[in-house]
């Protein structure tokens, strides 16, 4: 296939950039030059946000579009209306977070969505994605793919949650962790999706599927032990029960990333219904091969860890480590 790959220097988009070249497509990559195109690509430039931006696509076909634009959905709707008598098949990569949140546990993709327009401007994650997966069936109709994505990680992620735990465990000494160990974790491996989208699109499947892995595939505790076995640290996983945890004021997802309390937030985030894109052939790989091809990526850096610039820091500062810790030998101890 040609396949255009609107924005392709991060994270997802250099997967799916390898994946595609490793099955034989012809890739052209549309973006800012902020980055290096990864090699073996046709690059175009352009800038979404501006007058004129989208110049570089004013001309060629391509039997497949991939955009993983998370900005204003009008960009998302310029782009469409301006591709749509010249490429075959439009994958949007939109969101689980186009649901209110938390959705309920076994949230399919009929839930409700939030109410979002493909003409808005600059709007918050959930609306903006909402308002990209509207833009693009406007214009593409059944041709259209909106890929809802939930946790996801893997090589190259620059959101830094997977690699927040491998650094910390790296680094050896007690960590404290969240509970319990049998807490479920729902995510895709960032490859593992790229493959899907390009299946996908290549066989014409449209309408929307949330795309992340089962919610039985690992667990919080089959994950961190994972990292400790992966990095060879000489670390020890402090267990602390959950009420510990929100007890001494640490926030989850953010300062203990991936992680979130038992309950409806939890249920939200790592509970949700995937039966149909494993039906259309969503493949996962083990978590231990996440975990150390993540970590094998880490130690061959040439520089700090890749940090989106619209995304917060995720981790523990030094003062909640102790905080979590103390907590934590309160309960040894009694």
């Amino acid at each position: 296939m040609r396949v255009l790959i609107l924005g392709g220097t991060d994270f997802l988009g250099p997967a799916v950039v390898e994946e595609a070249l490793a099955r034989g497509h012809e890739v052209t990559v549309f973006h800012r030059g902020r980055q290096a195109p990864p090699p073996g690509v046709e690059v175009l430039r352009g800038d979404r946000t501006v007058e004129g931006g989208l110049t570089a696509l004013s001309t060629g076909g391509w039997d497949v579009a991939v955009d993983t634009w998370s900005g204003a959905p009008s960009a998302v709707r310029d782009t469409a209306r301006l591709l749509s008598d010249r490429v075959g098949h439009y994958v949007y990569v939109s969101s689980r977070s186009v649901h209110p949140f938390p959705p309920p546990a076994g949230a399919a993709e009929d839930a409700p969505v939030v109410d979002s327009s493909p003409d808005a401007g600059e709007v918050d994650y959930a609306h903006a994605k909402r308002g990209g997966e509207l833009a693009v069936e406007r214009f593409f109709g059944e041709r259209a793919l909106s890929a809802r994505a939930g946790l996801i990680l893997g090589p190259h992620e620059n959101v830094g949650r997977l690699p927040w735990w491998l650094s910390r465990i790296a680094r050896g000494g007690r960590v404290p962790t969240p509970g319990p160990r049998d807490l479920g974790v729902q995510y895709v491996d960032v490859r593992d999706l790229a493959a899907w989208l390009l299946e996908a699109a290549g066989r014409g499947l449209g309408g929307a599927y949330n795309l992340v892995g089962p919610p039985d595939h690992t667990t919080i505790g089959e994950l961190l032990e994972t990292c400790v076995q992966v990095t060879g640290a000489q670390a020890r996983l402090c267990w602390l029960e959950p009420q510990d945890v929100l007890d001494s004021g640490v926030e989850p997802w953010t300062q203990l990333p991936i992680w979130m309390p038992p309950g409806k937030f939890h249920d939200g985030m790592h509970r949700g219904d995937v039966s149909r894109a494993l039906a259309e052939g969503l493949r996962c790989r083990p978590v231990a091969e996440t975990v150390a091809d993540t970590w094998a990526w880490l130690r061959d850096l040439d520089g700090p860890v890749p940090q989106r610039s619209d995304r917060p820091r995720v981790g523990l500062d030094a003062r909640a480590e102790e905080r979590l810790l103390r907590r934590w030998e309160e309960r040894e101890s009694s």
